[in-house]
């Protein structure tokens, strides 16, 4: 059994005392699940000011003594709860069966580089990792999120090398291609304008994947340019796991709806979500969490008030990460579980 939790400080003094309390609220947390027989596998980390936040992050008793001691990520989107950081957490009772590369370039990396050749660079490193595990991308990586600084002005570049690792790589829209996001997102590398979260399943065999799709809802990326899998679901053992790509409010065509409207926005994105569960045979009950990206932090409320009228029981957390496409004002994800 996994499960999830969403974590952020009521403390709205120093980051320093956020973190001290997010240690001993998750330290309390852990010996409970421990005691119910789970570890922790992943955590995700939400900053709302990289910069100067990280490195008070990584020399903190919170990150030294728990963050570090498994799969981590850490990205700048600014928690729209005041909170300055929101952590995601995973517990598990099974054994670890994924690997979490969290890329990173270095400033000399980054330096005179655009997003193109940033992308090339994150990428290759990526496969280089995986090449020495006797790894693919094409079979292992079930899930990307690629998060793209200033977003309206390097995704181009971003989607262009994708496309063409994918297609060196033997993905291609008749075979499969990655469940993702893309997203607006900082690393704590000021210059650079793009990061990359991997996810890996060493012991995935193809006919563990299923692609999912709604072609009632929402078209195939490769139609207007890019190359993602708008879900996933991964069935091994006795479980199924359902990894929804950052999903927006568009029609089967790819056009976007309700333009200019936060809350209809939210209710068709939520209502192609359900298309692509459904389509895997799982429903909104079935899922553990919803990331939710809003392009403009004054929409907040909105879509906070919406959500707890909908969906009150999912665990969500609110985010300030620029969508892809001006016109989108809100992106959503998930993951849901399912026992067979």
């Amino acid at each position: 059994m996994d499960n999830y939790i969403i974590l952020s400080p009521k403390n709205k003094g120093r980051f320093e005392n956020r973190l001290g309390e997010l240690y001993l609220t998750l330290s309390n947390y852990l010996e409970a699940e421990q005691a119910e027989g789970r570890h922790l596998q992943f955590t995700k980390v939400f900053l709302s000011d990289a910069q100067n936040q990280y490195e008070a992050l990584t020399i903190s008793t919170l990150y030294v003594a728990i963050l570090s001691k498994a799969a981590c990520s850490v990205i700048e989107q600014p928690p729209l709860d005041g909170s300055k950081i929101t952590i995601l957490v995973k517990t598990t009772d099974e054994e670890d069966s994924y690997i979490l590369h969290s890329i990173r370039l270095s400033e000399d990396e980054t330096r005179g580089a655009n997003s193109y050749i940033q992308t090339m660079l994150i990428f290759n490193k990526y496969l280089d990792s995986i090449k020495s595990m006797g790894l693919t991308l094409k079979q292992h990586c079930l899930r990307t999120w690629i998060y793209v600084a200033d977003i309206d002005v390097n995704y181009e570049g971003m989607v262009r090398a994708r496309n063409d690792i994918f297609r060196n790589q033997g993905l291609t829209p008749d075979t499969h291609f990655i469940a993702s996001t893309g997203i607006g997102g900082f690393s704590q590398t000021r210059s650079a304008s793009v990061a990359i979260d991997f996810l890996t399943f060493p012991n995935v065999q193809e006919s563990d994947k299923t692609y999912l799709e709604a072609l009632e809802n929402l078209n195939p990326t490769h139609e207007y340019g890019v190359s993602f899998e708008r879900g996933t679901r991964l069935t091994q053992g006795n479980k199924q796991t359902f990894f929804i790509s950052g999903t927006a409010s568009i029609d089967k065509y790819g056009k976007a709806m309700y333009v200019g409207d936060i809350q209809l926005q939210t209710a068709r994105l939520l209502e192609n979500i359900g298309a692509l569960l459904h389509n895997g045979g799982a429903t909104m009950n079935d899922v553990r969490y919803f990331y939710v990206y809003l392009r403009d932090a004054s929409d907040r409320d909105i879509v906070e008030d919406f959500l707890q009228r909908t969906h009150p029981d999912i665990p969500h957390v609110l985010l300030s990460g620029k969508v892809c496409r001006p016109e989108w004002l809100v992106e959503m994800e998930c993951v849901a579980t399912k026992e067979l």
